[in-house]
């Protein structure tokens, strides 16, 4: 049996379905497990996380292992897969996040049931490495996840997520709507429709080739984060997900921050670089969104959800659907 359910390999499987399974809304006081699916992380700034949890009214669960570490990951993936899938069929537990990104979510994806983790979706939050698993959960298992803070974002509070939209994207069950944060700006103009699916670049084509590949349906709304890339760099593997099929398979873009991507020198800069690389797409691509990494507040929205994306004179992504009941 392939590591799908149903005995179909993931790499089989071009698309999921349309409909995201329902997810309960987080309440007050509910148990938040807190995991660590990727690289070990600083004591210090996740106690600050911890107790930013805490000032949302939500209750921090400290998991199994989850301050191990082995190398640059935070112990065995057996292990880290072992934690995650109990965390995820407590009865207790309402939702899952990641305690930091760095590397490693890619190395669990074999260790997991799917079937097991479809019975009792939830609420999945974090960004970066974890990206791995948000293509795996969303692409084959029609759960949606929400890419936000971890638990080492929130420990510089409001200066490093945006407040607002995590409540509106994980504890309300109206959509979250639009979401135009200043800065904004079209490459593309054009209004786009689908299901918003994807995250940090390098993960996404990292997955290229493999039983866990991004496979997102045709009309889908490409998200696209990144840090710390050189514009070469983000132009090598740009090019390698337009060659996959991939990009010609979305609708809209919405590009992220980029920070830290520009060249030491200042020339190009990341968002010069992406600018004409989508030069002669088809739909709308905007730049700047602050999801994931970002330079300030970072926005939480929901993946495997209808969006609109517009791009133009009025620019903003506007969130049509909620998975929360």
């Amino acid at each position: 049996m392939g590591p799908c359910d149903g005995g179909v390999a993931c790499s089989e499987r071009s698309t999921f379905e349309p409909v995201m399974r329902k997810v309960r809304a987080i309440r007050a006081g509910d148990r938040i497990a807190l995991v660590a699916p990727a690289s070990p992380f600083d004591r210090d700034r996740f106690d600050l996380g911890v107790a930013e949890i805490e000032r949302l009214g939500l209750t921090p669960v400290i998991t199994d292992g989850l301050f191990a570490r082995r190398g640059y990951v935070a112990g065995d993936a057996r292990g880290r897969a072992a934690a995650l899938t109990a965390a995820w069929c407590d009865p207790s537990i309402a939702a899952v996040m990641a305690a930091r990104g760095g590397y490693g979510s890619a190395q669990i994806l074999p260790f997991l049931d799917l079937a097991l983790l479809r019975k009792s979706a939830k609420p999945f939050i974090g960004h970066s490495d974890l990206t791995a698993l948000f293509a795996y959960l969303t692409c084959y298992g029609d759960m949606p996840c929400f890419h936000g803070p971890m638990v080492l974002n929130l420990a510089g509070g409001e200066a490093r997520y945006d407040r607002d939209s995590f409540q509106r994207a994980l504890m309300a069950t109206e959509p979250v709507g639009e979401l135009a944060p200043d800065g904004l700006m079209a490459f593309r103009s054009g209004v786009a429709d689908g299901p918003l699916l994807g995250g940090t670049l390098t993960q996404l084509v990292a997955s290229l080739g493999t039983p866990f590949a991004f496979a997102p349906p045709p009309g889908f709304v490409l998200l696209l984060d990144e840090i710390g890339e050189r514009p070469y760099r983000l132009d090598r593997m740009l090019t390698q997900l337009a060659a996959s099929g991939l990009l010609q398979r979305a609708s809209g873009v919405v590009c992220g921050e980029f920070p830290e991507c520009d060249e030491p020198n200042g020339r190009p800069t990341a968002r010069a670089m992406v600018a004409e690389f989508f030069e002669t797409f088809p739909g709308p691509v905007l730049f700047g969104f602050p999801t994931g990494h970002t330079t300030g507040p970072a926005l939480t929205v929901p993946l495997g959800v209808q969006v609109t994306v517009e791009a133009g004179r009025r620019s903003r992504l506007v969130v049509t659907e909620s998975v929360l009941e």
